[in-house]
């Protein structure tokens, strides 16, 4: 059965063009555009992986990522942060709440953030 990730991006180009890439290569894809949204999808749908943005209209990625990791049924999911945020500050606080990687945005193109999520789900 195909591994289903989860991006939780509020830039919707950003958002499509990460969907189609893993689309592309056998992942089930659920969006969610702000953090509310994701950590509902979370909670219903039990996704194998997480791709997570940190600026986020109402709730921000960090305290998205902090819900998903308190909680006992979806503390396990693997969460690789995604952001534009590229100091060394904003890469540890999500390293420290629990993020099995970061990455920002500008550094990687999509085909590298699908080996980081290959990487993540084996």
């Amino acid at each position: 059965m195909a591994k289903k990730i989860l991006i939780i991006e509020d830039d919707k180009f950003l958002r499509e063009l990460i969907a189609r890439k893993l689309s592309e290569e056998g992942f089930t894809v659920e969006e969610a555009v702000d953090g509310e949204e994701g950590i509902r999808k979370t909670n219903e749908g039990k996704p194998d992986l997480i791709l997570l943005d940190l600026i986020l209209p109402s709730i921000d990625g960090f305290e998205v990522l902090t819900k998903v990791k308190q909680d006992a049924e979806t503390k396990s999911i693997p969460v690789i942060i995604l952001s534009n945020l590229g100091q060394k500050e904003d890469i540890e606080k999500g390293l420290k709440l629990g993020a099995f990687d970061y990455l920002v945005k500008a550094h990687f193109t999509p085909g590298e953030i699908i080996e980081k999520v290959r990487n993540a789900i084996k």
